[in-house]
């Protein structure tokens, strides 16, 4: 019942923020003096309207997003009455119509944010002292297992259980020595552990200030070299940690309502940086998802679909983790932002980049004493825009199915 509610709580804040983005579009139309004619909630058949003004507000039967029609969003619109000509939306100064393109993103970014900045006072977020772990003391935090598959993921039923556990290592335990080497941070005990065999080695920790040697069987994992996370994998041991914090050093901190603005304006640079490195990986990331579909262990840092967040959302739910139902929102709502602003047709972004494109080509031929090509046609864009739509609907079908056959679980099938 929880895991049901979870599924259907996610699904419903997806189509929220669906809308209120598709409103982020109106309201700034609106503002500007555009005409906007319809703002629904859904696709297919209409199930409830309402006209106010001259904008008919309604729901439609499949909750699967939202739409809003602007008069004249292209030069090519052929459904504008000859007396909304002078407000159409091409009509509009340049920087009006970015801004009303642009507003949905900006509203998915508010929405994160905003969720953020209340995460920050009341769960927490990450202490920033994390970030630098690896060039402090070799302080750890212990795993319960270690991941043999070069995998960004989180233990599963099947992965061997983490020496470091086993032998008695606690978070907050300061490792010292490994195999007779002296250890000052904890970035040297990574290069260490790289740099011995699997099997037998040693380590010395220290816990309460007295120093504790252990003896430990290290498992062979598969793992690329330090220098050049993207090089071919090789067979190194693994211990079991990650980087940790001395005793009585939160991992997660909470903020004032103050201070939590600085905090929230720090982890969603975190998070761009994050966003555009996993966009970089997406062309990598498809012949793991084509593996998972057809049975194989289904990756961790693989894409998923809004059916696999909502079935994620739905986990967190059943096993209280509210946290991680946030941070899901957070993350989703962000993604979905960047994503938006991809200079490509149909996206946001695409409409947006026509039209610097088309400023910037009247600016050249102004300065070349040539006439002005005028506006970009849009019908001679739609083979790659129907290009673009097969493959980003490829890959969503694609998402969605492995989502459904085998999704990504983190509290264990």
């Amino acid at each position: 019942m929880a895991y049901a509610l979870g599924v259907a709580l996610f699904a419903l804040a997806i189509l929220v923020s669906v809308s209120l983005h598709e409103a982020g579009h109106m309201a700034t139309a609106k503002a500007f003096g555009m005409k906007v004619t319809r703002y629904f909630v859904g696709f297919g058949p209409t199930l409830w309207s309402f006209r106010r003004g001259e904008t008919e507000y309604g729901v439609k039967a499949i909750p699967l997003g939202g739409f809003v029609k602007i008069v004249g969003m292209t030069p090519q619109d052929d459904d504008v009455d000859p007396a909304d000509e002078p407000r159409a939306m091409w009509r509009f100064p340049l920087w009006k119509r970015t801004v009303v393109m642009s507003a949905g993103s900006a509203t998915h970014f508010v929405l994160a944010f905003v969720a953020l900045w209340l995460t920050a006072m009341f769960i927490g977020l990450p202490n920033p002292a994390l970030a630098n772990a690896e060039s402090l003391p070799a302080y750890v935090r212990v795993t319960d297992c270690v991941i043999v598959p070069n995998e960004a993921r989180e233990c599963q039923p099947g992965d061997p259980a983490g020496p470091a556990k086993q032998a008695g290592l606690r978070d907050g335990d300061k490792i010292i020595a490994f195999n007779g080497v002296a250890i000052g941070r904890y970035e040297d005990l990574v290069r260490e552990i790289r740099n011995a065999r699997p099997g037998p080695n040693t380590l010395v920790y220290e816990r309460d200030g007295v120093a504790h040697e252990l003896r430990l069987d290290l498992p062979a994992v598969q793992r690329p070299p330090l220098d050049d996370p993207t090089g071919p994998v090789r067979e190194v041991p693994a211990l079991g940690v990650a980087a940790g914090l001395p005793p009585g050093v939160p991992t997660m901190v909470t903020y004032g309502p103050i201070d939590a603005i600085g905090a929230s304006v720090d982890y969603t640079g975190e998070m761009a940086v994050a966003t555009v490195e996993a966009l970089q990986r997406f062309p990598a990331k498809i012949p793991r998802l084509w593996a998972a579909l057809t049975g194989e262990e289904r990756d961790l840092d693989t894409p998923i679909s809004v059916v696999g967040a909502s079935r994620l959302g739905g986990e967190a739910v059943a096993n209280d983790a509210w946290e991680l139902f946030v941070s899901l929102f957070i993350t989703l709502n962000f993604f979905v932002g960047v994503f938006n602003l991809l200079p490509l047709l149909p996206l946001d972004g695409g409409h947006i980049a026509i039209a610097w494109f088309e400023r910037i080509r009247s600016w050249l031929y102004a300065r070349l004493g040539r006439p002005d090509p005028g506006r970009v046609d849009y019908f001679k864009l739609m083979p790659l825009t129907y290009a673009i739509i097969v493959v980003f609907g490829g890959f969503t079908l694609l998402t969605v199915a492995a989502d459904i056959v085998n999704p990504v679980t983190l509290f264990g099938r």
